[in-house]
């Protein structure tokens, strides 16, 4: 990491003196490249790679390089890998075209298709991007459902991202009422900035005196005028001039922030000079409440029960403040204001949980001569989540009329002042998101996935006839504003899952029992209850023919055995009913103590099964028992589902009963075990059922058919037990104890405090 930073900084410095000397403004070059991530099916946003990157202020190029890289040989056939990039908050995307929750808006991003081949790259060029956090997700086509066990040779394909910038680093400032005299060449634009101030409510730049500079009538001066950057979803405001004069105008501009203006030359080779100007309105600004804090310091402490309650943090926001003063809710004393401006309070509950409350109480007042402003800053760590909007109107004290409704705009950057019908809800250059409650609807909901890092305004009206105004001018509205980790916490059938790249962190749903969509609700491929049942039927009383191989091991005194296979079944059947995606479910402990256990217990199983085959000496068979499973339990540890912790010790078993039976078959000299029929009616149709079990675990296994085959596989793994165990060994009797030990009771008499004794000692091994 260290050297990247080091070869960065030492490209930016030769890039500056290379393209330093334009006459205007110097280029410098930033470079920044993200480590090759894995890619994985679409099935839920989970399987999407998240990148970030960072683009300065007064960036006039940004050139994404974006490389996939297959990782085996082997032909994985032809794949297009999907990359979605958006400004401001990762991209909300929706590649299998299921059904967003009700209320759920999103903002589009832009998105490539790249086909893969061995290598395959492209690139993507954005002139004029806007500042911040950019995002970029990339994923393969949708899952297929095929279960792929891990371990076992797949196609893999890896993507990095890489970002090349180029930066001014001396754009000239575009003040208030000065003009300022610029050139534009056609292949090089003038540059400038000029920063907007909170409040303002209108902005205009204006080209004057443009001319040519070669005696051609200035009529002919032509420019193309932008103001804005570019961020995908809106670009800049843009007006083509000709003549000597123009200018551009934005309505409801964004707020404290740096607004980009680029003057083009239109004309084929040719220089053009000019003059440019900017002004700003601010129609409507707040008395200012001084110095003084104790006010504030007091709605804190009457707002202490927020924090009280929580462990969160809890702040009024500066920008908050300055809109605040005693008399913000008293309609009296502000009879001639042409904005009413809440307080909110600014409250950290969890990991993507906010909430912002208005600090004088729930109920806002709203009236119909001018608007009711909120202001909801929203940080990068907050855009993970989803911005909730929920607005009530309140009819308890107040008659409002049929007509009459309160009209609400949510928008990013600035607030829309003017609400009524024909006035949308949207800014100079961002569009915003409209709600109205009234008498037959008093509630509204809005839900935003993944907002956008900025300041979020709330702006709220009531809209009346006027014999309906006279009568009511005044009505009370319940504005809750949060922050949730997932829409609505994915529902029923839906499992609200944190996720991080990298330090940011962001959440998303993932679905089950077939049920889809951004919040889970959408059903249109949901399982019935009767087959989420019989699913769960299938997967636990499959387990119940390991009964058989139960017996067989204690009629053959294999009481260890035994016992190992118990437990099998018996997690394995808790394991699968708490397993279950629909509501068919029953956990009896902790989910990973039972996958835990059904893992240890499975391998376990197949471990003593093969080493009983072998027919080595207690005292081996026992240690090995015991130094596997505690093997076996320690790979189970470490990565339970990989593939070699079952076939590690399935190959070590087998090879010790190999070496045993080639030993016994060298010192007999004959094939061992000598039986024919052993072989025709025990071993071979054992292995076959060990062998197809084997099969459909690893080869077959979907999810739409995992209930089925993994039954299966519990049936065929319990049924190779019973035809793999070896009959009873000639020197063992009742409960596995060889012979030497006698259960029989026998009373012997006493002489003189003395019990005679009866030598028990017997020949353990008999040579014949």
């Amino acid at each position: 990491m260290a050297f990247c930073f080091l070869r960065g900084l030492l490209v930016v410095a030769l890039t500056a003196g290379t393209l330093g000397d334009d006459g205007q403004v110097t280029f410098v070059s930033e470079l920044s490249s993200k480590p090759a991530q894995k890619l994985s099916k679409y099935g839920w946003f989970g399987n999407v790679r998240l990148q970030r990157f960072h683009i300065p202020e007064e960036t006039a190029v940004a050139r994404w390089l974006f490389s996939v890289t297959k990782g085996h040989n082997f032909n994985c056939g032809q794949h297009n890998v999907s990359i979605h990039i958006r400004w401001g908050a990762p991209p909300v995307i929706n590649p299998v075209g299921s059904a967003f929750p009700n209320a759920t808006l999103w903002s589009p991003c832009r998105s490539l298709i790249l086909p893969v081949t061995s290598h395959s790259s492209t690139t993507f060029n954005l002139s004029n991007p806007a500042p911040g956090e950019w995002y970029v997700a990339a994923h393969l086509p949708e899952d297929d459902g095929r279960i792929e066990q891990k371990g076992f040779p797949s196609c893999s394909y890896f993507f990095q991202p890489q970002l090349s910038i180029r930066r001014a680093v001396d754009t000239p400032i575009l003040q208030q009422g000065k003009f300022l005299q610029q050139t534009a060449d056609p292949d090089r634009p003038a540059r400038l900035k000029l920063y907007v101030p909170e409040f303002a409510s209108s902005l205009s730049v204006s080209v004057a005196d443009c001319s040519t500079g070669e005696g051609v009538d200035g009529a002919n001066c032509s420019v193309v005028l932008r103001l804005g950057s570019a961020s995908l979803q809106h670009g800049p405001v843009t007006v083509n001039c000709s003549g000597i004069s123009c200018s551009a105008a934005l309505s409801n501009p964004p707020w404290h922030t740096w607004l980009r203006v680029v003057v083009e030359s239109s004309q084929d080779n040719r220089t053009v000079s000019f003059s440019i100007v900017s002004n700003y309105t601010v129609g409507c600004k707040p008395k200012s409440v001084g110095l003084a804090v104790d006010d504030d310091i007091n709605k804190l402490r009457g707002n202490s029960s927020y924090t009280n309650s929580s462990a969160g943090n809890s702040s009024v926001g500066e920008d908050v403040v300055a809109f605040g003063n005693k008399s913000s809710l008293s309609p009296p004393l502000l009879a001639s204001a042409c904005i009413w401006s809440i307080p909110v309070l600014y409250e950290e509950v969890d990991v993507l949980s906010l909430r912002f409350n208005p600090v004088n109480g729930p109920n806002v007042s709203v009236t119909n001569t001018h608007p009711t402003m909120l202001t909801y800053p929203l940080h990068t760590q907050a855009t993970g989540g989803t911005l909730n909007l929920q607005l009530t109107l309140n009819t308890t004290n107040v008659t409002v009329g049929n007509s009459s409704r309160v009209v609400a705009c949510l928008s990013p950057w600035a607030p829309v002042l003017e609400l009524n019908h024909s006035q949308p809800c949207h800014t100079a250059l961002f569009g915003g998101y409209g709600v109205e409650v009234n008498v037959s609807v008093p509630k509204a909901v809005v839900r935003l996935p993944f907002p956008q890092s900025t300041t979020w305004y709330l702006t709220l009206q009531l809209t009346c006839n006027s014999s309906e105004c006279g009568n009511t001018s005044l009505v009370s509205v319940v504005p809750d504003v949060f922050i949730s980790a997932c829409v609505e916490d994915c529902g029923t059938y839906g499992e609200c899952r944190l996720l991080r790249s990298y330090s940011y962190l962001y959440a998303a749903c993932v679905c089950k029992a077939g049920w889809s969509g951004w919040g889970c609700t959408d059903d249109s491929t949901a399982q019935s209850y009767r087959r989420q049942l019989t699913a769960t039927l299938l997967l636990t009383l499959s387990n119940l023919f390991f009964l058989p191989a139960i017996v067989v091991a204690i009629k053959r005194y294999y009481i260890t055995e035994a016992s190992v296979y118990l437990f099998t079944m018996f997690f394995s059947t808790f394991y699968h009913a708490c397993d279950q995606p629909g509501i068919a479910v029953l956990c009896m402990m902790d989910y990973d103590t039972l996958q835990y256990c059904d893992f240890l217990g499975s391998v376990c199983s197949i471990w003593v099964t093969i080493l009983c085959m072998a027919r080595i000496r207690d005292t081996f068979k026992y240690t090995l028992f015991m130094l596997g499973a505690l093997l076996i339990a320690m790979s189970m540890q470490l990565d339970r589902k990989g593939l070699w912790n079952l076939l590690g010790p399935v190959l070590c078993a087998i090879l010790f009963m190999v070496a045993s039976w080639v030993y016994r078959g060298v010192r007999r000299r004959h094939c061992y075990p000598p039986s024919w029929k052993r072989w025709a009616f025990y071993l071979i149709p054992g292995a076959v059922c060990a062998l197809i079990g084997v099969c459909l675990y690893i080869f077959a296994e979907t999810e739409d058919n995992y209930y089925y085959t993994h039954s299966l596989w519990h049936i065929l793994v319990a049924s190779c037990v019973v035809f793999l165990l070896p009959p009873k060994e000639k020197n063992r009797e009742a409960l596995g104890w060889t012979r030497g030990w006698s259960w029989s009771w026998s009373w012997r008499p006493r002489v003189c405090g003395y019990t005679l004794c009866q030598s028990s000692k017997e020949e353990l091994y008999t040579v014949t």
